[in-house]
């Protein structure tokens, strides 16, 4: 009776995984599906598979959404953004976890709660401020996002902190390392693991991010996600066109996710015992 009854939970449970896994992947099966349709038959339905495989669309997408130059601009402003952060956030997160004084603790939860100011909250004045200072531009954009980015970052660093013990540092430095050797040569390899999740956590969300391009970027330069909402606006009523752009803006994300994968479970898995 008991087995029964587990057996049935069981099969419950696979068909509600089964039913989310369709739910899921829905989307991705309308856009790819549609992407290779041509214009009649997309509004004759969007549901069937296509008659013949359009490859004109992607031909043309492409260069319309400039992919190569939006690409090159996601990938640097991404890259630059990820690696201050990392750098800014590890070194405050170590010196913060380390100095145990009142006026440490103050700075550390100014940073935590600066994770509950909404940047809705911020957004005009920032951009007034960075105009002001002719800094509307991809180094403007990288800097905001170490400011947006850094109050996690820190707080999951001087977490991290709290299981390195004080005695490497004793033994470091009476073997005559300085604080800069001490960090990056000791400190710094131990935090791998959260550097990894700090990565990954700060790359989806500066990828993917459209308002402060948007605010900061022209049009000549912008990532991807801002392309794509110009090429959209372009191509409002061509949907063939707009689903083969939106196609080939997904790419790179899968081919990344494919070649870390592994680094990206390991790190937030590790992360997450730190």
């Amino acid at each position: 009776m008991k087995k029964n009854k587990e057996k049935r939970n069981l099969f419950s449970i696979e068909i509600l995984g089964i039913a989310l896994g369709l739910l899921w992947i829905a989307p991705f099966y309308l856009m790819l599906v549609n992407a290779f349709k041509t214009k009649r038959e997309i509004f004759s339905g969007v549901l069937g598979l296509p008659e013949s495989l359009a490859l004109e669309n992607f031909k043309q997408a492409f260069i319309d959404l400039e992919f190569l130059k939006s690409l090159f601009n996601s990938v640097l402003i991404t890259g630059l953004s990820i690696a201050v952060i990392i750098l800014f956030s590890s070194m405050a997160g170590y010196a913060l976890a380390r100095n145990k004084s009142k006026l440490s603790g103050i700075i550390f939860f100014t940073f935590v709660a600066a994770m509950l100011i909404p940047f809705q909250s911020v957004m005009i004045p920032l951009v007034s401020i960075f105009g002001q200072a002719n800094m509307l531009n991809a180094g403007g954009l990288v800097f905001m996002y170490l400011g947006f980015g850094c109050s996690l970052s820190i707080f999951l660093y001087h977490g991290a902190m709290t299981g390195v013990s004080k005695t490497m540092d004793e033994a470091a430095i009476i073997d005559g390392a300085n604080r800069f050797q001490l960090f990056w040569y000791i400190i710094f390899p131990l935090l791998k693991p959260i550097s990894v999740t700090v990565g990954i956590l700060n790359t989806i969300w500066i990828w993917n991010d459209y308002l402060l391009p948007s605010l900061v970027l022209s049009e000549a330069n912008a990532t991807i996600p801002l392309k794509m909402f110009y090429f959209f606006g372009q191509y409002t009523k061509q949907w063939h066109l707009a689903l083969a752009g939106l196609t080939i803006a997904i790419i790179p994300v899968i081919i990344g996710y494919f070649f870390a994968q592994k680094q990206i479970i390991k790190g937030v898995s590790e992360g997450a015992v730190k």
